[in-house]
């Protein structure tokens, strides 16, 4: 795990800052020295914020001597991915998604990635997980880490595409439980608001995520100063799975909407059993209602009324007539 020297550890943000010589040799570089380790061109220099206040944003922004516009945008909140040329550094944006443990909903956050000649700023904003994986694992092979700072972003946007397909993998399963919910009983038992809350949930990832894909495309196409040629056909790479895994996406919401027609027509089509049904047995219960108001008018030119088999025939009329109309409701599918 990455340590914080002691000169910056009192400084809240501060993941990392750490500078390798040709991939190896890592020293760490408190941020009053930041200008002096960037002047070495065989240095890389990896600074990494994690919710930073702005305060140490401006330090930072001036040992790297940035434009006070660059510094405006690293400040700033940013909602969709994008990438912005400042000649001598490239500044992309990416958002980050990842599942929360507790309630098993996604929690969005923002990722910015300052590429410079031989550094690279990373900040991260209201993401959860951190990024001492990837450099623990770039750190044990110096080669890759000696590429530059461009290539470090590339695996960044990389491990972010990783944790978009956790996401989907987790997505996928809490979507197959509604789906055969929504088939299997319809609305009955099934929580209105989460589905609601699911298919919102899809918008969100889909808007976060689709733009990523036009983000890699231009590093990979666009002649940017700090991006490498050698380094642009990882961007394409990286631009055609982030499209893979919004189409993913895509697909998984097309499906639950489906399941949530389907899920709709089964509830109308139950509505529509009860209503036969009780359509049904009010007809059959008509009849003897009908029949018993008619005698229970107690007039004395009712026929039948002093008849000492009356009211076995009225019961007997009122059971044919009900049983009949049972037969034909059965042989309809009404009952």
């Amino acid at each position: 795990m990455t340590v914080i020297p002691d000169e910056f550890a009192h400084q809240a943000g501060i993941i990392a800052s750490k500078a390798y010589r040709h991939g190896k040799d890592a020293y760490d570089v408190p941020i009053h020295s930041i200008a002096a380790s960037i002047i070495d061109p065989d240095d890389l220099l990896w600074i990494g914020l994690k919710d930073p206040e702005d305060s140490l944003i401006d330090r930072v922004s001036a040992q790297l001597g940035l434009e006070p516009h660059v510094l405006e945008d690293l400040q700033a909140r940013h909602r969709l991915p994008k990438v912005m040329d400042y000649d001598a550094v490239v500044l992309v944006v990416a958002m980050t998604v990842e599942i929360r443990a507790a309630d098993g909903l996604p929690a969005f956050g923002e990722t910015q990635m300052l590429i410079g000649k031989n550094f690279l700023l990373t900040i991260r904003r209201g993401a959860m997980a951190p990024h001492t994986e990837l450099r623990r694992r770039l750190e044990n092979k110096p080669d890759r880490l000696a590429r530059g700072s461009d290539y470090i972003a590339a695996e960044l946007i990389d491990l972010l595409i990783d944790r978009y397909n956790i996401a989907y993998d987790l997505f996928e399963k809490s979507v197959e439980s509604m789906e055969q919910a929504l088939i299997l009983r319809g609305y009955e038992g099934l929580r209105i608001r989460r589905l609601y809350q699911m298919r919102r949930d899809f918008q969100r990832m889909h808007v976060t995520i689709a733009p990523l894909g036009e983000v890699c495309r231009r590093l990979s196409h666009m002649v940017m100063t700090p991006i490498r040629a050698t380094t642009q056909s990882h961007f394409g790479d990286l631009a055609d799975r982030a499209s893979r895994v919004d189409k993913l996406l895509d697909n998984l919401g097309d499906g639950l909407a489906f399941a949530f027609e389907a899920g709709m027509l089964i509830e109308q089509s139950r509505q529509t059993d009860t209503t036969r049904r009780l359509a049904a047995w009010a007809a059959i219960l008509a009849v003897p209602t009908a029949i018993a108001g008619i005698y229970g008018m107690n007039f004395e030119n009712i026929p039948e009324l002093k008849w000492k088999y009356g009211f076995l025939i009225a019961v007997g009329l009122m059971g044919s007539v009900c049983s009949f109309l049972y037969y034909r409701f059965r042989q309809a599918k009404w009952l």
